[in-house]
Protein backbone atom coordinates (compact mmCIF):
# COMPACT_ATOMS: atom_id res chain seq x y z
CA UNK A 1 0.00 0.00 0.00
CA UNK A 2 1.30 3.46 -0.92
CA UNK A 3 1.61 6.22 1.67
CA UNK A 4 -1.27 8.15 0.09
CA UNK A 5 -3.45 5.04 0.08
CA UNK A 6 -2.79 4.53 3.78
CA UNK A 7 -3.74 8.17 4.46
CA UNK A 8 -6.99 7.69 2.56
CA UNK A 9 -7.71 4.52 4.48
CA UNK A 10 -7.19 6.11 7.87
CA UNK A 11 -9.24 9.20 7.06
CA UNK A 12 -12.12 7.14 5.75
CA UNK A 13 -12.03 5.02 8.89
CA UNK A 14 -11.87 8.11 11.09
CA UNK A 15 -14.94 9.61 9.48
CA UNK A 16 -17.21 7.24 7.49
CA UNK A 17 -18.92 10.24 5.86
CA UNK A 18 -15.63 11.34 4.35
CA UNK A 19 -14.68 10.12 0.89
CA UNK A 20 -10.98 10.72 0.34
CA UNK A 21 -9.20 9.36 -2.73
CA UNK A 22 -5.50 9.06 -3.36
CA UNK A 23 -5.70 11.70 -6.10
CA UNK A 24 -7.44 14.14 -3.76
CA UNK A 25 -4.73 13.68 -1.15
CA UNK A 26 -2.03 14.30 -3.73
CA UNK A 27 -3.82 17.46 -4.94
CA UNK A 28 -4.25 18.65 -1.37
CA UNK A 29 -0.56 18.10 -0.61
CA UNK A 30 0.58 19.81 -3.81
CA UNK A 31 -1.67 22.78 -3.08
CA UNK A 32 -0.35 23.17 0.44
CA UNK A 33 3.30 22.57 -0.44
CA UNK A 34 3.21 25.01 -3.35
CA UNK A 35 2.09 27.69 -0.92
CA UNK A 36 4.80 26.74 1.59
CA UNK A 37 7.51 26.81 -1.09
CA UNK A 38 6.43 30.31 -2.11
CA UNK A 39 7.38 31.59 1.39
CA UNK A 40 4.39 33.92 1.29
CA UNK A 41 2.18 34.36 4.35
CA UNK A 42 0.99 37.96 3.93
CA UNK A 43 -1.21 39.13 1.06
CA UNK A 44 -2.35 42.65 0.27
CA UNK A 45 -4.94 44.35 -1.97
CA UNK A 46 -7.81 42.00 -1.60
CA UNK A 47 -6.68 39.32 0.80
CA UNK A 48 -7.44 35.66 0.37
CA UNK A 49 -5.77 33.47 -2.24
CA UNK A 50 -9.20 31.82 -2.49
CA UNK A 51 -10.78 34.38 -4.81
CA UNK A 52 -14.53 33.94 -4.68
CA UNK A 53 -15.22 37.07 -6.77
CA UNK A 54 -14.78 35.81 -10.31
CA UNK A 55 -16.46 37.13 -13.44
CA UNK A 56 -19.82 35.43 -14.04
CA UNK A 57 -19.77 32.47 -16.39
CA UNK A 58 -22.19 32.15 -19.27
CA UNK A 59 -25.68 30.95 -18.38
CA UNK A 60 -26.33 27.84 -20.45
CA UNK A 61 -29.94 26.89 -19.71
CA UNK A 62 -30.25 23.23 -20.61
CA UNK A 63 -33.12 20.90 -19.95
CA UNK A 64 -33.57 20.96 -16.20
CA UNK A 65 -33.82 17.22 -15.58
CA UNK A 66 -31.06 15.90 -17.82
CA UNK A 67 -29.36 13.07 -15.96
CA UNK A 68 -26.00 13.74 -17.59
CA UNK A 69 -25.83 17.24 -16.14
CA UNK A 70 -26.63 15.89 -12.72
CA UNK A 71 -23.79 13.39 -12.93
CA UNK A 72 -21.36 16.04 -14.14
CA UNK A 73 -22.41 18.29 -11.29
CA UNK A 74 -21.70 15.64 -8.67
CA UNK A 75 -18.20 15.22 -10.04
CA UNK A 76 -17.61 18.97 -10.15
CA UNK A 77 -18.90 19.50 -6.63
CA UNK A 78 -16.63 16.78 -5.23
CA UNK A 79 -13.68 18.78 -6.55
CA UNK A 80 -15.08 21.97 -5.00
CA UNK A 81 -15.54 20.17 -1.69
CA UNK A 82 -11.92 18.97 -1.71
CA UNK A 83 -10.47 22.45 -2.22
CA UNK A 84 -12.71 24.84 -0.33
CA UNK A 85 -12.45 25.36 3.43
CA UNK A 86 -15.81 25.60 5.15
CA UNK A 87 -17.07 27.86 7.91
CA UNK A 88 -20.02 26.06 9.52
CA UNK A 89 -21.66 27.00 12.78
CA UNK A 90 -19.13 26.73 15.60
CA UNK A 91 -21.19 24.14 17.47
CA UNK A 92 -21.94 21.97 14.46
CA UNK A 93 -19.81 19.09 13.27
CA UNK A 94 -17.21 20.40 10.84
CA UNK A 95 -17.98 19.40 7.23
CA UNK A 96 -16.12 16.41 5.86
CA UNK A 97 -17.87 14.86 2.87
CA UNK A 98 -18.70 15.57 -0.76
CA UNK A 99 -21.09 17.75 -2.71
CA UNK A 100 -24.31 16.46 -4.20
CA UNK A 101 -25.64 19.38 -6.26
CA UNK A 102 -25.03 20.68 -9.74
CA UNK A 103 -23.87 24.17 -10.68
CA UNK A 104 -26.12 26.34 -12.85
CA UNK A 105 -23.88 28.69 -14.88
CA UNK A 106 -24.82 32.37 -14.78
CA UNK A 107 -25.71 34.72 -17.62
CA UNK A 108 -23.13 36.88 -19.34
CA UNK A 109 -24.68 38.70 -22.26
CA UNK A 110 -22.94 39.52 -25.51
CA UNK A 111 -23.00 43.08 -26.80
CA UNK A 112 -24.86 42.54 -30.07
CA UNK A 113 -28.26 43.46 -28.60
CA UNK A 114 -29.06 47.11 -27.96
CA UNK A 115 -32.06 46.86 -25.64
CA UNK A 116 -32.04 47.68 -21.93
CA UNK A 117 -31.22 45.02 -19.34
CA UNK A 118 -31.95 44.50 -15.65
CA UNK A 119 -29.18 42.69 -13.78
CA UNK A 120 -28.95 41.17 -10.32
CA UNK A 121 -26.22 41.87 -7.76
CA UNK A 122 -23.88 39.38 -9.46
CA UNK A 123 -24.30 40.88 -12.94
CA UNK A 124 -26.62 38.13 -14.21
CA UNK A 125 -29.16 39.58 -16.67
CA UNK A 126 -32.68 38.65 -15.53
CA UNK A 127 -34.68 40.90 -17.88
CA UNK A 128 -34.16 42.28 -21.38
CA UNK A 129 -36.29 44.93 -23.15
CA UNK A 130 -36.34 44.40 -26.89
CA UNK A 131 -35.24 46.86 -29.55
CA UNK A 132 -36.21 47.14 -33.21
CA UNK A 133 -35.30 44.00 -35.15
CA UNK A 134 -34.84 41.69 -32.14
CA UNK A 135 -36.13 38.14 -32.55
CA UNK A 136 -36.94 35.49 -29.98
CA UNK A 137 -34.25 33.20 -31.35
CA UNK A 138 -31.66 35.99 -31.41
CA UNK A 139 -32.36 37.06 -27.83
CA UNK A 140 -32.25 33.46 -26.64
CA UNK A 141 -28.92 32.83 -28.36
CA UNK A 142 -27.46 36.06 -27.01
CA UNK A 143 -28.27 35.07 -23.42
CA UNK A 144 -27.37 31.40 -23.85
CA UNK A 145 -30.79 29.89 -23.34
CA UNK A 146 -32.95 27.98 -25.80
CA UNK A 147 -35.72 29.65 -27.76
CA UNK A 148 -38.17 27.16 -26.26
CA UNK A 149 -37.18 28.12 -22.73
CA UNK A 150 -37.35 31.84 -23.46
CA UNK A 151 -40.82 31.33 -24.96
CA UNK A 152 -41.95 29.35 -21.90
CA UNK A 153 -40.55 31.94 -19.49
CA UNK A 154 -42.63 34.63 -21.24
CA UNK A 155 -45.73 32.59 -22.22
CA UNK A 156 -45.32 33.09 -25.96
CA UNK A 157 -44.90 30.69 -28.84
CA UNK A 158 -41.46 29.94 -30.31
CA UNK A 159 -40.96 32.06 -33.41
CA UNK A 160 -43.30 34.78 -32.21
CA UNK A 161 -42.58 38.33 -33.35
CA UNK A 162 -41.12 40.67 -30.75
CA UNK A 163 -42.37 44.25 -30.89
CA UNK A 164 -39.91 46.87 -29.61
CA UNK A 165 -40.05 47.61 -25.87
CA UNK A 166 -41.15 44.07 -24.97
CA UNK A 167 -39.76 43.16 -21.55
CA UNK A 168 -38.59 39.55 -21.56
CA UNK A 169 -37.83 37.34 -18.57
CA UNK A 170 -34.57 35.41 -18.84
CA UNK A 171 -35.29 33.30 -15.74
CA UNK A 172 -38.29 31.06 -15.01
CA UNK A 173 -41.53 32.90 -14.15
CA UNK A 174 -42.60 33.40 -10.52
CA UNK A 175 -44.03 30.43 -8.72
CA UNK A 176 -42.97 26.96 -7.64
CA UNK A 177 -41.09 24.52 -9.86
CA UNK A 178 -39.77 21.03 -9.20
CA UNK A 179 -36.94 21.39 -6.70
CA UNK A 180 -37.91 24.91 -5.65
CA UNK A 181 -41.48 25.06 -4.40
CA UNK A 182 -41.03 27.72 -1.72
CA UNK A 183 -41.92 31.40 -1.53
CA UNK A 184 -39.55 34.09 -2.78
CA UNK A 185 -39.42 37.83 -2.26
CA UNK A 186 -38.50 40.19 -5.10
CA UNK A 187 -37.34 43.79 -5.24
CA UNK A 188 -38.92 46.65 -7.17
CA UNK A 189 -37.13 45.54 -10.35
CA UNK A 190 -38.43 41.98 -10.12
CA UNK A 191 -35.09 40.53 -8.98
CA UNK A 192 -35.53 37.62 -6.52
CA UNK A 193 -33.74 38.57 -3.29
CA UNK A 194 -34.63 35.91 -0.69
CA UNK A 195 -36.31 32.52 -0.47
CA UNK A 196 -37.68 30.11 2.14
CA UNK A 197 -36.79 26.48 1.44
CA UNK A 198 -39.57 23.88 1.34
CA UNK A 199 -39.36 20.10 1.90
CA UNK A 200 -38.13 18.41 -1.27
CA UNK A 201 -36.26 21.46 -2.57
CA UNK A 202 -32.86 20.89 -4.12
CA UNK A 203 -29.83 23.06 -4.77
CA UNK A 204 -30.25 22.49 -8.51
CA UNK A 205 -33.89 23.57 -8.40
CA UNK A 206 -33.16 26.72 -6.41
CA UNK A 207 -30.28 27.88 -8.59
CA UNK A 208 -32.26 27.17 -11.78
CA UNK A 209 -35.38 29.00 -10.64
CA UNK A 210 -33.50 32.14 -9.63
CA UNK A 211 -30.80 32.19 -12.32
CA UNK A 212 -27.74 32.09 -10.08
CA UNK A 213 -24.86 29.68 -9.57
CA UNK A 214 -24.26 27.66 -6.43
CA UNK A 215 -21.10 29.74 -5.82
CA UNK A 216 -23.12 32.95 -6.03
CA UNK A 217 -25.69 31.48 -3.66
CA UNK A 218 -22.90 30.62 -1.21
CA UNK A 219 -21.47 34.14 -1.44
CA UNK A 220 -24.87 35.75 -0.89
CA UNK A 221 -25.19 33.75 2.33
CA UNK A 222 -21.54 34.18 3.41
CA UNK A 223 -20.87 30.44 3.50
CA UNK A 224 -18.23 28.36 1.79
CA UNK A 225 -20.59 25.72 0.41
CA UNK A 226 -24.30 25.22 -0.27
CA UNK A 227 -24.32 21.48 -0.79
CA UNK A 228 -24.56 18.79 1.91
CA UNK A 229 -21.20 18.16 3.48
CA UNK A 230 -20.48 16.03 6.52
CA UNK A 231 -24.09 16.13 7.75
CA UNK A 232 -24.09 19.92 7.51
CA UNK A 233 -26.99 21.00 5.29
CA UNK A 234 -27.55 24.36 3.64
CA UNK A 235 -30.62 23.22 1.73
CA UNK A 236 -33.02 22.29 4.53
CA UNK A 237 -36.72 22.95 4.94
CA UNK A 238 -37.51 26.21 6.71
CA UNK A 239 -34.12 27.79 6.05
CA UNK A 240 -34.57 31.38 4.85
CA UNK A 241 -31.76 32.14 2.43
CA UNK A 242 -30.48 35.17 0.57
CA UNK A 243 -30.36 35.18 -3.22
CA UNK A 244 -28.48 38.45 -3.66
CA UNK A 245 -25.67 40.43 -2.04
CA UNK A 246 -26.13 43.76 -0.34
CA UNK A 247 -24.20 46.66 -1.90
CA UNK A 248 -20.72 47.16 -0.47
CA UNK A 249 -18.32 50.08 -0.62
CA UNK A 250 -16.01 49.93 -3.65
CA UNK A 251 -13.06 50.67 -1.39
CA UNK A 252 -13.60 47.51 0.64
CA UNK A 253 -11.54 44.33 0.48
CA UNK A 254 -8.17 46.01 -0.07
CA UNK A 255 -6.73 45.37 3.37
CA UNK A 256 -3.82 43.17 4.38
CA UNK A 257 -4.34 39.46 4.95
CA UNK A 258 -2.37 36.89 6.94
CA UNK A 259 -2.52 33.32 5.72
CA UNK A 260 -1.64 30.15 7.57
CA UNK A 261 0.73 27.59 6.12
CA UNK A 262 -2.14 25.86 4.33
CA UNK A 263 -2.93 28.98 2.30
CA UNK A 264 -6.06 29.84 4.27
CA UNK A 265 -6.68 33.47 5.26
CA UNK A 266 -7.00 33.65 9.06
CA UNK A 267 -6.57 37.40 9.71
CA UNK A 268 -7.59 40.48 7.75
CA UNK A 269 -6.80 44.12 8.59
CA UNK A 270 -9.60 46.42 7.50
CA UNK A 271 -9.52 49.55 5.35
CA UNK A 272 -12.01 52.39 4.92
CA UNK A 273 -15.21 51.02 3.42
CA UNK A 274 -14.97 47.55 4.93
CA UNK A 275 -18.09 46.23 6.65
CA UNK A 276 -19.53 43.00 8.02
CA UNK A 277 -21.04 42.40 4.61
CA UNK A 278 -17.89 43.05 2.57
CA UNK A 279 -15.76 40.88 4.87
CA UNK A 280 -18.41 38.18 5.02
CA UNK A 281 -18.78 37.98 1.24
CA UNK A 282 -15.03 37.95 0.68
CA UNK A 283 -14.05 35.44 3.34
CA UNK A 284 -17.34 33.54 3.75
CA UNK A 285 -17.93 34.37 7.40
CA UNK A 286 -21.35 35.24 8.72
CA UNK A 287 -21.80 38.35 10.84
CA UNK A 288 -22.60 36.13 13.82
CA UNK A 289 -19.31 34.26 13.40
CA UNK A 290 -17.31 37.47 13.06
CA UNK A 291 -18.88 38.79 16.27
CA UNK A 292 -18.15 35.57 18.16
CA UNK A 293 -14.55 35.40 16.99
CA UNK A 294 -13.89 39.14 17.49
CA UNK A 295 -15.41 40.24 20.79
CA UNK A 296 -14.39 43.90 20.38
CA UNK A 297 -16.69 44.27 17.37
CA UNK A 298 -20.32 45.34 17.65
CA UNK A 299 -23.07 44.75 15.11
CA UNK A 300 -24.44 48.27 15.57
CA UNK A 301 -21.12 50.08 14.96
CA UNK A 302 -18.98 50.43 11.81
CA UNK A 303 -15.69 48.52 11.75
CA UNK A 304 -12.83 51.06 12.05
CA UNK A 305 -10.08 50.99 9.42
CA UNK A 306 -6.97 49.25 10.73
CA UNK A 307 -8.91 46.64 12.75
CA UNK A 308 -7.34 43.18 12.67
CA UNK A 309 -10.20 40.71 12.13
CA UNK A 310 -9.89 37.03 13.08
CA UNK A 311 -11.41 34.77 10.39
CA UNK A 312 -11.24 31.55 12.40
CA UNK A 313 -12.38 30.64 15.93
CA UNK A 314 -8.77 30.47 17.18
CA UNK A 315 -8.94 31.55 20.83
CA UNK A 316 -12.66 30.76 20.90
CA UNK A 317 -13.11 27.10 21.74
CA UNK A 318 -15.62 25.09 19.72
CA UNK A 319 -17.33 21.78 20.30
CA UNK A 320 -14.74 19.07 19.65
CA UNK A 321 -11.73 21.39 20.01
CA UNK A 322 -11.29 22.58 23.62
CA UNK A 323 -7.49 22.29 23.93
CA UNK A 324 -4.71 24.89 24.13
CA UNK A 325 -2.45 26.11 21.34
CA UNK A 326 0.65 28.13 20.52
CA UNK A 327 1.20 30.73 17.78
CA UNK A 328 4.13 32.45 16.09
CA UNK A 329 4.84 36.21 16.10
CA UNK A 330 2.18 36.79 13.42
CA UNK A 331 -0.48 34.88 15.33
CA UNK A 332 -0.34 31.88 12.99
CA UNK A 333 -1.13 28.67 14.95
CA UNK A 334 1.83 26.34 15.45
CA UNK A 335 0.88 23.54 17.87
CA UNK A 336 -2.19 22.26 19.67
CA UNK A 337 -2.52 20.12 22.80
CA UNK A 338 -5.58 17.92 22.64
CA UNK A 339 -8.31 17.83 25.28
CA UNK A 340 -10.84 15.06 26.02
CA UNK A 341 -13.44 14.81 23.25
CA UNK A 342 -11.39 16.62 20.62
CA UNK A 343 -11.79 15.44 17.02
CA UNK A 344 -9.69 15.98 13.91
CA UNK A 345 -12.46 17.75 12.00
CA UNK A 346 -13.17 20.30 14.72
CA UNK A 347 -9.50 20.99 15.39
CA UNK A 348 -9.04 21.68 11.68
CA UNK A 349 -12.07 23.98 11.64
CA UNK A 350 -11.00 25.93 14.74
CA UNK A 351 -7.64 26.84 13.20
CA UNK A 352 -8.57 27.35 9.55
CA UNK A 353 -7.03 24.13 8.24
CA UNK A 354 -8.78 23.17 4.98
CA UNK A 355 -9.18 19.45 5.70
CA UNK A 356 -8.13 16.66 8.05
CA UNK A 357 -5.90 15.41 5.23
CA UNK A 358 -3.90 18.65 5.59
CA UNK A 359 -3.80 18.24 9.38
CA UNK A 360 -2.55 14.69 8.90
CA UNK A 361 0.18 15.83 6.50
CA UNK A 362 1.61 18.12 9.19
CA UNK A 363 1.80 15.14 11.54
CA UNK A 364 3.33 12.35 9.46
CA UNK A 365 5.16 9.55 11.29
CA UNK A 366 8.90 9.07 10.85
CA UNK A 367 8.62 5.31 10.44
CA UNK A 368 6.07 2.68 9.61
CA UNK A 369 3.11 2.73 7.28
CA UNK A 370 0.75 4.82 9.40
CA UNK A 371 -0.57 8.11 8.09
CA UNK A 372 -0.28 10.04 11.36
CA UNK A 373 1.68 9.53 14.54
CA UNK A 374 -0.96 10.81 16.97
CA UNK A 375 -3.34 8.28 18.51
CA UNK A 376 -7.11 7.97 18.66
CA UNK A 377 -9.51 7.40 21.51
CA UNK A 378 -12.13 6.45 18.92
CA UNK A 379 -11.01 5.88 15.35
CA UNK A 380 -14.53 5.85 13.91
CA UNK A 381 -15.42 9.34 15.13
CA UNK A 382 -11.89 10.71 14.74
CA UNK A 383 -11.65 11.50 18.47
CA UNK A 384 -8.03 11.90 19.60
CA UNK A 385 -6.49 10.84 22.87
CA UNK A 386 -6.06 13.86 25.18
CA UNK A 387 -2.67 15.33 26.09
CA UNK A 388 -1.02 15.02 22.66
CA UNK A 389 0.76 18.04 21.20
CA UNK A 390 0.23 18.05 17.44
CA UNK A 391 1.34 20.38 14.65
CA UNK A 392 -0.99 22.96 13.11
CA UNK A 393 1.62 24.20 10.65
CA UNK A 394 3.02 22.64 7.47
CA UNK A 395 6.26 24.58 7.74
CA UNK A 396 6.85 23.22 11.24
CA UNK A 397 5.53 19.65 11.15
CA UNK A 398 5.83 17.27 14.07
CA UNK A 399 7.08 13.79 13.19
CA UNK A 400 7.38 10.94 15.67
Amino acid sequence: MSHDQSVAGLLSAADPALTVTEDELIRSRQRSLSFVNSEVTHLTTGGSIHDFHRAPAKRHWGRFAVAGLGAAAVAASVLVGSTMASRPDDNAAAPSATSTARTTPSNAAKTSLTGETVTDSFGNVDYYTTDQGDTLAGVAANFHITEKELAEFNEVQPGSALPPNTKLRLIPPPGPINGAKGTATVDANGIPISYTIEPGDTLAGITYRFGITDKQLAEANKVAFTYEKGNTYFVRAGNHIQLQKNPVDSRSGRGTSVNNSFGQTIYYTTVDGDSFDSIGYQFRCTTDQLLRWNTTLSADRPIPAGTKIRLMPGEVTVEGAHGTFTVDADGIPLTYTTAPGDTQTQIAFRFGIPSIADLAWANRPLTGTGSVWYTFADLTSGELNPGQTISLNLTKPIHQ
